[in-house]
């Protein structure tokens, strides 16, 4: 079942200090000709762990995982392996951020951020002479 996340954008990214509760997921990134289709792979993550935010060119994923504590818990060093996921791009400014599209399947978090018209449009590049 396909469940569409709803972003919040210009939210402070957290603090480094916090950053060591956190781990890198693992993702794909394929450049489609009008967008750019990011696939994120976050296991134990639901819809409503997903927190996406976007500040100038950069988007900054949260993937929180659903921990449930077991009456019989023991600590059996499983702490890396049950950290929540975070992740920072910066994609730049040719993406329209108030478009995306996010949705969280079996644990495969798919955003799609639609390219601005003028990155469609295929306008040339500024170039610098180097030598």
């Amino acid at each position: 079942m396909h469940t569409i996340i709803h972003r919040q954008s210009h939210r402070r990214f957290p603090n480094p200090e916090s950053r060591q509760d956190f781990r890198s997921p693992h993702y794909d990134c394929m450049d489609l000709p009008s967008a750019l289709k990011l696939t994120l792979y976050v296991p134990g993550v639901d819809a409503s762990g997903v927190d996406l935010a976007t500040s100038g060119p950069d988007l900054f994923v949260t993937a929180r995982k659903t921990h449930h504590l077991r009456a019989n818990w023991q600590a059996l060093h499983l702490e890396s392996v049950q950290r929540d996921y975070q992740l920072k791009l910066r994609l730049g400014s040719g993406f329209d951020f108030e478009a995306l599209q996010a949705s969280v399947t079996r644990g495969v978090l798919t955003i799609v951020l639609p390219k601005s018209r003028l990155a469609i449009a295929g306008l040339p590049a500024r170039q610098r002479q180097v030598a």
